[in-house]
Parts: C-alpha cells; sequence; structure tokens
C-alpha cells in the first residue's frame, strides 16, 4: 500500500500481468490472493453475480478451489444490502442470524469483515461482482483504505474477469448446444418403441439440466387427463417397471397449470407455491425444494409435460436450464409425435394383415346395427336366464337374436367398461363384427363361441379371479376377448387338437 492508501502500483501492475489465465477461477485466485495480501486479510472470497440478475455464485473461497460453485438467490442473504445499495458493508451491517451462515460458506470464525460492491459500465451501472476479505489481522479492523484498494484493484482486473466468464458461459452453451444434437439423435433412434423413448427423454432431461428426480406425463385429450408413463426414469405400464400408469385431471396442480396454458413453470421453492400438493412428499418421504415444469408440443397444442425436481448444483433452476428445457422440449415433441405416429402405423399394418381375409367374407358391421344396439338399455345377466350366472346354464339355449346382448351385459357385469376404458359403441362394434366373422361349420361357429365366452364369464365372476386379484383387470379382458375369438373364421368341420 502507498502513502495515497492505494494498493502498492508495483504489485498492482504484477497482478495484472499475471493475469493471463483463460480459466476464471484461476484469475480470482490471483486476484483474492492480491486482496489479502493488500488488506493484510486472513482470506478472501468474490461473491459474482449472473448475468440476468437472478442469482449469485462463489467459485472460489481463500486458495481454495470450489469443487462445485456454490449460488444462492440475490434477495434474502448476508450480501443483498451490498448488492441492493450499493454500498460497501461490514460483518456490523448483517444480521446476527445470518452471521452464521457467513462463518458456515467460508468454514471458520469471522471477526471481522469486508464487502465492496464491483459495478460494471457494460451491465448499466449494475453491481457485477462482491469483493470480500475477512478477519483483519491487526486488531484496527477494515477502514476505508482497505476498500479503495478493493476497488482500485478491480477497476483494472474486474473487465478481463467479467469477459473470462462471458467467454466460459458462452463455451458451457456450446457445449450444451452439441449435447442436445446429440440429445436429438439419441431420442430419433428409439422411435419404434415409444415407452423407451419417454425412458430415454427423461435421462437426457436429468442430464442437461441437473435435475434430482423427473417424471412424465402424456396428456389424453378423450379422458381430460394427465398419464404419467414415466416417474424416475422407470417405465409404467407397457414394460412394466416399477410402477403403474398413473392418471390426474388435466387441470390439476403444476403439472395440469403447464399442460392447460402451455407455459413453463420454474418454481423456486414448492411447498410455497399454491400448486404444489405436499401430499405426495409425505406419503413418499421424498422432499421437493424445486421444480422445473415445462410443456412438450408437437405443430399446435400441448401433448405432454415434463416435471424435473430439485436441481443437484444450485439452489433452484436457472433461466439457462428454461432455455435448455424449451429447445429440448421441440425435440421431445417431435419425437414422440412421431413415434406415437410410427406405432399407429405398425398397428394399422399388423390389423390390416389379420383382417385383410376376414374383410372379404364380409364382416362390415352397418353403423345403423351398432348404433341400434347401443341405444339399447343393457339387461343384467340373470334377466336372460335365472340361471344364466351359474355353471348349469346351458349358453347354447340362448335365441341368436340375444346373444350379442348378453355378451356386452357379461361385459358390463364384469365392470370391464369402467376399469378398462373402453366405450359403449367399441365394444358393441366389436362384438358384432367378430359374430359376422364366424362362419357357419356345425362346430366352430358363433354358438360355440358364445358358450365359450360365458364359461370365462362365469370363472371370472364365480371364482372372484378379478376381486381376489389372481388375474389382473387387463388379463380378464384378454381372456373374456380371447375366449370370443377363438375360432374366428374357423372353416374346418374337425376340431383343431
Amino acid at each position: 500500500m502507498d502513502s495515497g492508501g492505494r494498493p502498492n502500483v508495483e504489485a498492482l501492475f504484477r497482478l495484472c500481468e499475471s493475469l493471463t489465465d483463460q480459466k476464471a477461477v484461476s484469475l480470482q485466485l490471483k486476484i483474492i490472493t492480491f486482496l489479502t495480501e493488500q488488506t493484510n486479510s486472513q482470506s478472501g472470497f468474490l461473491i459474482l453475480v449472473s448475468e440476468d440478475g437472478e442469482e449469485l455464485f462463489c467459485q472460489v473461497i481463500g486458495d481454495h478451489i470450489l469443487h462445485e460453485e456454490v449460488k444462492f438467490p440475490v434477495n434474502n442473504n448476508s450480501f443483498s444490502t451490498a448488492l441492493s445499495e450499493k454500498r460497501t458493508i461490514t460483518l456490523e451491517d448483517i444480521h446476527l442470524d445470518h452471521r452464521d451462515d457467513i462463518c458456515h460458506f467460508v468454514g471458520f470464525q469471522v471477526t471481522t469483515l469486508l464487502c465492496v460492491p464491483v459495478t460494471s459500465g457494460s451491465r448499466n451501472g449494475n453491481v457485477v461482482l462482491l469483493g470480500c476479505v475477512v478477519n483483519k489481522k491487526d486488531a484496527s479492523g477494515f477502514t476505508k483504505l482497505d476498500e479503495s484498494i478493493i476497488l482500485e484493484c478491480f477497476r483494472f482486473s474486474s473487465t478481463l474477469l467479467m469477459n473470462t466468464l462471458a467467454f466460459e458461459e458462452e463455451r458451457r452453451l456450446k457445449i450444451q448446444c452439441q449435447s442436445l444434437l446429440t440429445v436429438a439423435k439419441n431420442l430419433f433412434s428409439h422411435l419404434d418403441d415409444v415407452t423407451v423413448l419417454l425412458k430415454e427423454i427423461m435421462s437426457e432431461a436429468r442430464n442437461l439440466t441437473k435435475a434430482e428426480r423427473c417424471s412424465l406425463f402424456l396428456l389424453d385429450r378423450e379422458h381430460n387427463e394427465l398419464v404419467a408413463k414415466v416417474f424416475d426414469g422407470n417405465l409404467a405400464e407397457d414394460n412394466n417397471e416399477n410402477g403403474v400408469e398413473v392418471r390426474i385431471a388435466a387441470n390439476r396442480g403444476i403439472a395440469g397449470h403447464v399442460a392447460m396454458t402451455g407455459e413453463l413453470l420454474n418454481i423456486r421453492d414448492a411447498y410455497s407455491h399454491p400448486l404444489f400438493y405436499k401430499g405426495m412428499d409425505e406419503s413418499t418421504g421424498f422432499k421437493t425444494r424445486n421444480i422445473l415444469c415445462f410443456p412438450i408440443k408437437d405443430d399446435k397444442d400441448v401433448i405432454g409435460i415434463a416435471e424435473l425436481c430439485n436441481k443437484i448444483n444450485g439452489s433452484y433452476f436457472s433461466t439457462f436450464d428454461e432455455e435448455i428445457a424449451m429447445a429440448f422440449s421441440i425435440y421431445c415433441g417431435i419425437s414422440i409425435l412421431h413415434s406415437l405416429m410410427y406405432k399407429k402405423v405398425r398397428d394399422a399394418q399388423h390389423r390390416s394383415r389379420l383382417s385383410n381375409e376376414l374383410m372379404t367374407y364380409h364382416m362390415q358391421v352397418p353403423c345403423e346395427e351398432v348404433r341400434r344396439l347401443c341405444n339399447t338399455k343393457v339387461p343384467h345377466p340373470i334377466d336372460f336366464d335365472p340361471n344364466f350366472c351359474s355353471f348349469s346354464y346351458t349358453p347354447r339355449s340362448i335365441a341368436d337374436s340375444q346373444s350379442v346382448l348378453a355378451v356386452v351385459s357379461m361385459f358390463e357385469d364384469l365392470g370391464m367398461f369402467t376399469k378398462c376404458r373402453i366405450g359403449v359403441a367399441t365394444v358393441a362394434r366389436f362384438v358384432l363384427m367378430v359374430k359376422k366373422g364366424y362362419r357357419d361349420p356345425p362346430y366352430h361357429n358363433w354358438s360355440h363361441a358364445f358358450s365359450v365366452t360365458h364359461f370365462c364369464y362365469l370363472l371370472l365372476r364365480n371364482l372372484n379371479l378379478l376381486r381376489d386379484e389372481w388375474l389382473t383387470d387387463l388379463e380378464g379382458l384378454a381372456l373374456f376377448v380371447a375366449s370370443l375369438c377363438h375360432d374366428l373364421d374357423h372353416r374346418d368341420r374337425k376340431s383343431v387338437v
């Protein structure tokens, strides 16, 4: 320090001469070393302000480069006064409740502190960093001279430091863009299996934003519900890995809000948000701190949403995370749309191959016939015969004109309409089509199919195979349909063994 209270000019020149590193943390190490020597301090650190002014972060404390930079919000912290009022503060300016936080932050007891805000013309005179030194080695404490030393130092070094940080941010953006291209390649290589694609989307979303957990909901517009296919990267329903399909109302909670508005939600404190449902955390034991929920769209509408929980290396998801998420969502939308379309085409091809020959046998069902069956009140099975639900009943005794309605009645009595979310019109058309698909040999005919289906119904109903969970609802439906269709279009007069 010279007699004018400024840093030693020769030492300042040496500092400027040494600032040739391409890494911002290396520059900070040299600047902090200079400041602690010139102010006769035990240690020091720099609090940097993000470019959007929403977040503070620290990468170096004393001579130690942090393994992961520490991030915290601009408001409601120990340094808020220095930022908002653009004035130097000392330990006495910091509330007693926050002083322990500073000691924990630096890793030792703090007795004196000097925090000097540094502004920049390139950011309209806003504060770009806070230069901090702690524990003056002599008993006098920090003075105005120490403040001027810090300001003089950054008069020559802040521009270089800010430019280096900006360069690193640009480089990080470039890497993220390259990552997005790799993500796109990975996603488009899984279009043949939508469930695997959903798992890949969640894995990539977590990696891009450094999130702890995530889930994916697809929008079922027909039932106005959000369908969760993936939780934490685990498949549900189709591949049955560690979970089941979950449905919630499309206008419920954070996910529903994003689905309805099509707008991203970045929630920094989940428990203070009115749309957050705390019951899920209470039931699972997981603590949700922050949430980034973004829509997945096709050309026009929302087709799903992704919900990321708990930023791993920060106190909340940043603006950069929002930008990455929205860019990522474009690839998600395209890949999901094409995957669903591919599945529809593939399923259509399978159905076409199976039904070509059946169609030639005039299996077309007139719409009027379907409409008439739908408009007919479905009676209870015992209305056809008091013994209909008993193994003693002879199913071939039912009139042919009543057989289709009896199949629909059995389907309803098993609760399949509700459990399997199948419409009455769909079942009506299907049963009528199946009846037309049976030829008229002596044995393998519609009457035989009805008898087998009736026996299946009795097993499911009287042995409580569904109620006691010997079979799942899907397995029960498959058994019922298989019984109905097992001899479809059979031509031989002999039973095939």
